[in-house]
């Protein structure tokens, strides 16, 4: 996240908080004008943007110096410090420092975007796709024009280019992105310093630590040279100033129906939660095992914690009565509104739509044969790229197109670490789930055990798999899809056999999420009509601005200054 600030204190009367997720080609410029006296002018707004930056991994940053230097958060790095540290550097309890460039440690698999452009694609989109298609066949119209308006922007930009869906379906931009692919670790301060208050209090309250990483992105083997960067401030911040947040939050459902509330309530959450606890507890056992083995676990495990505890302040939020009845009035009123206005009246028919898909998101909670292995998604990916590269790019199951390759590729060749310890743990957790929500007796559940209990199951395939090696993953992509019919590595063996049903899962979920898309849509199209528009759309992991004052606040009545 990124903060701008100006110097000038807002003479203008109390207000209420200021809040947002604003897209960087729809700025709030006149409120900003009319509330603080402010100008978001072109340059200004250009020049954020290019000093923003977003992580794969999931995270934001910015550019801070004109030779590349990225400053972010310590937990959005943690992910990059994980895989670079060994049990002789340890750079998550001890942290980093590169005295000079040719200290700075490469990420392996760290992919930083630059947004360059914003277009909409909507119109495109939409001619696209047959109006009385069905969902099954719509979703295939989407994906195509999608895959072949990002091969385009490709082929004429050299720019990693995605076509993102913006108010539930109603609209659809294309995000050029320059990519930084060679990411070197300068600095980060040891976790103590920087997850000060540990576990418990990392989300429940402030937090005064050091929770700061700085990378630097290269081109060509040198320091990329940089026209657009945040310089640092040594003013302190003074109450009544203005503030600017320019990041790429993750997702937020500020369209969602009261179905869809309470299938996240009822069904969607508490999965989630005994998926995480269940999760949270294999990963505490296995850390028990030594010194060694807690350090492989402990990214993964800080992950785990961190999503359990983020779900349960959900769920908590969805539970309380009120969430529902607010919701609800706002969505009665709406209905009725829209009964009385002919214009709209039949876009009603898209709440029951919504309501049903719920049932059948439900019906599918568990289905699933990823079986969420580092050795079986790389085997996974092999045998979905190798048949997927035989089709036309248009046909293509999405983050396997011409536009995707690139990062695909960048994620599957990574020469991050791979411990078989945790990978035999993991996988053996994953086959009993797998037992667990289909069935013993079931044809796949018994083709893929292959006669033995999940320990032993998961001990054959580990032990017996080359996928650990870069050279041999590198090997399969080159080779295609003939490399991986005669393949007689169990883990690739593993993943075409469940490489069918992973197909039919995919698209019955592309099915449901299109229908929905669709519903969405309207209901977009009709709260616009009704009330107008609401200013931006739900976040979706694409650069955003916030803003407002610097204020103090209010804790057990006490009043707690800004400064």
């Amino acid at each position: 996240i990124l903060m701008l600030q100006f110097a000038f204190l807002c003479s203008a009367p109390q207000l209420k908080g200021d809040e947002g997720m604003y897209l960087f080609n729809d700025l709030p410029g006149k409120v900003l004008q009319d509330r603080y006296g402010f100008e978001a002018t072109e340059a200004w707004a250009n020049h954020l943007r290019l000093s923003s930056v977003r992580f794969n991994s999931g995270g934001s940053g910015s550019f801070i110096s004109s030779n590349g230097l990225v400053l972010t958060n310590h937990h959005v790095a943690s992910d990059t410090l994980h895989k670079l540290s060994t049990p002789e550097r340890n750079l998550i309890d001890d942290g980093y420092l590169a005295k000079s460039m040719d200290q700075e440690l490469k990420a392996p698999d760290l992919e930083l975007n630059q947004l360059v452009s914003i277009e909409d694609v909507t119109s495109r989109v939409e001619q696209a796709v047959d109006a009385d298609a069905a969902p099954a066949e719509s979703a295939k119209q989407r994906r195509a024009v999608i895959a072949n308006i990002e091969k385009e922007s490709l082929d004429a930009t050299g720019y990693r280019s995605d076509v993102v869906t913006l108010f539930g379906g109603a609209k659809y931009h294309l995000y050029r992105y320059k990519k930084y692919t060679d990411v070197r670790l300068v600095w980060a301060p040891e976790t103590e310093a920087a997850f000060f208050g540990g576990d418990a209090d990392n989300f429940e309250y402030p937090r005064y630590n050091l929770d700061a990483t700085i990378m630097r992105v290269y081109e060509d083997g040198k320091p990329a040279q940089l026209k657009n960067f945040l310089k640092w401030s040594s003013d302190p911040l003074k109450s009544g100033e203005l503030v600017f947040v320019s990041g790429n939050p993750g997702r937020t459902q500020r369209i969602f129906t009261v179905a869809a509330l309470k299938y996240l309530r009822d069904s969607r959450i508490p999965y989630l939660l005994d998926f995480l606890r269940r999760k949270e507890v294999l990963m505490q056992q296995f850390s028990l095992e030594g010194q060694e083995a807690s350090r492989r676990a402990r990214d993964e495990l800080f992950g785990i914690q961190n999503s359990r505890k983020a779900y349960t302040g959900m769920l908590a939020g969805l539970q309380n009565p009120l969430t529902m009845q607010n919701k609800q009035g706002r969505e009665d009123a709406l209905l009725a509104a829209v009964a009385k206005d002919p214009k709209v009246s039949g876009l009603a028919e898209a709440w029951p739509e919504i309501a049903a898909i719920q049932k059948e998101k439900a019906e599918m909670l568990g289905d699933s044969v990823s079986f969420r292995s580092s050795l079986f998604g790389y085997a996974l990916q092999l045998v979905l790229l190798a048949a997927e590269d035989q089709k036309p790019n248009e046909q293509r199951l999405r983050g396997y197109t011409d536009a995707a390759r690139d990062s695909l590729l960048q994620s599957l060749l990574s020469t991050a670490p791979v411990y078989d310890d945790l990978e035999q743990v993991k996988l053996a957790d994953e086959l009993s789930r797998f037992i667990e929500t289909q069935g013993a007796d079931n044809p796949l559940v018994v083709q893929v055990l292959a006669g033995k209990s999940p320990r032993e199951r998961a001990a054959e395939l580990v032990n017996g798999t080359k996928l650990g090696t870069v050279a041999e993953r590198k090997k399969l992509v080159d080779g295609g899809s003939e490399a991986i019919s005669d393949s007689a590595d169990p883990m690739i063996m593993l993943a075409r056999s469940v490489e069918e049903e992973y197909r039919r899962l995919r698209s019955e979920n592309e099915r449901i999420a299109e229908s929905e898309r669709q519903a969405y849509a309207r209901v977009s199209e009709t709260v616009t009509a009704i009330e107008g528009t609401g200013g931006y759309p739900d976040a979706t992991f694409t650069l955003r601005l916030a803003f407002g004052e610097v204020k103090g606040y209010l804790e057990d009545g006490k009043e707690i200054p800004a400064t």
